[in-house]
This record gives structure tokens, C-alpha cells and sequence, in this order.
């Protein structure tokens, strides 16, 4: 299976991090839910998917209200992000993403934005082997407003010093596919695992 690339040339690539170079959210979804079971909190997996890209402490926030809950948010999202850490080294690429990176690493700048703090997306790149390709790194807490808002795409391109609209998007869940078209970039969506594995099964 491989990503179909928006024709036209492109001056930099700006990557999702979870779900889109790293087939990590199956493990977050281990972490949430254990983190989530202790307080009580349903968080079905067709919700964590949709929510795909929104800041750790924003989800928490939001389940917060919709099921009148108290969850101290600071003191879970940390818990949630260790738990995510220790299982970190078992993580896999997702190649068909990481195939565009090799092809175009060195020839244009990269930058990772991610919903997720900076060092659960540092260890994830570094469990790949691919932390040095980024020029960029722009990770929750280091923007006012995320995903599906525009800043922490704009925010990447000025840093990576290219034009909005010289900027290629990769992402698999929604919000961040409203960010990118809100910031006037293009995008291509990577599959949701469920969606990669009925075509690896298909092309059986």
C-alpha cells in the first residue's frame, strides 16, 4: 500500500508523528486506557482515533466535561506519557510513510508536528532511528492553540523558513487534517491501522 502524493513540488514535508510515521497509537490506547480505567472513564477506540492529533491534557479535558468528571489533567496526561515510555521500544515505522521520508530526506527540510509533549515524540524517533532526519520538531506545549487550529503547522513552516503553501502535509486523523487545509497546505492521509491492515489482508 503506498501514500499518493498531491502532484506539484513541495519545499518542505511536515509530518504527524503518531499514527502517521509511528504506528503508535495502539500503544497509546494501552496507556489511555489504563490511565482512564482508574478514574472510571470510557474512552472507546473509535473516540481516541477521531481525537487523533489533540493535545494529551485537551483530551482529558474534554472527557472530563462530557462525562462530569474531576481527573487531576496535569498529574494523568504525565502517568499516561510514562506508561506510553515504557512501551515505546516495541513500537514498529509505518513504512509507507517512511519510504518518503528516505526518498526525500536531504533534499528538502522536514519538520514533525505533533499533539503529543516532546519527549514521547523524540523517544519514538529515536526508537526508529529517525530523529536526526528532522529539522523541526514543534510538540504540545509549544504552541497556544492545536490541532485542527493552524498554528503549530504555521509555526513549523516559519521555523523550517518555507511559505504555507510550499508545505506538504502528512496525516491520519482529522484534526490535523483541518489544521493543515486551514493553514493553507496541502495533505495526504495515512490509513488508521484498521484501514492498512484490510489492505495488506486484501492484497493477500
Amino acid at each position: 500500500m503506498k501514500l499518493t502524493i498531491p502532484q506539484g513540488d513541495f519545499d518542505a514535508y511536515l509530518f504527524d508523528c503518531d499514527g502517521t510515521i509511528v504506528d503508535s497509537m495502539p500503544l497509546h490506547y494501552v496507556a489511555w486506557h489504563k490511565m482512564l480505567a482508574e478514574y472510571n472513564c470510557p474512552f472507546p477506540e473509535e473516540q481516541f482515533y477521531a481525537y487523533g492529533g489533540l493535545p494529551v491534557e485537551t483530551i482529558l479535558e474534554m472527557l472530563n466535561e462530557q462525562h462530569g468528571l474531576s481527573m487531576p489533567v496535569k498529574q494523568v496526561a504525565h502517568e499516561k506519557e510514562l506508561y506510553y515510555q515504557g512501551l515505546v521500544h516495541t513500537i514498529d515505522g509505518i513504512p509507507m510513510t517512511i519510504d518518503h521520508i528516505h526518498d526525500k530526506h536531504g533534499k528538502i527540510p522536514f519538520a514533525v508536528v505533533s499533539g503529543s509533549p516532546r519527549k514521547s515524540v523524540v523517544d519514538s524517533l529515536e526508537a526508529l532511528g529517525l530523529l536526526d532526519k528532522f529539522e523541526v520538531l514543534v510538540c504540545a506545549g509549544e504552541y497556544s492553540k492545536g490541532k485542527p487550529h493552524p498554528e503549530p503547522f504555521l509555526k513549523a513552516a516559519e521555523l523550517l523558513g518555507v511559505d504555507p503553501k510550499r508545505c506538504l502535509v502528512f496525516e491520519d486523523a482529522q484534526p490535523g487534517i483541518d489544521a493543515a487545509e486551514a493553514a493553507g497546505m496541502q495533505w495526504v492521509r495515512v490509513p488508521l491501522p484498521k484501514e492498512r491492515l484490510a489492505a495488506a489482508e486484501a492484497a493477500r
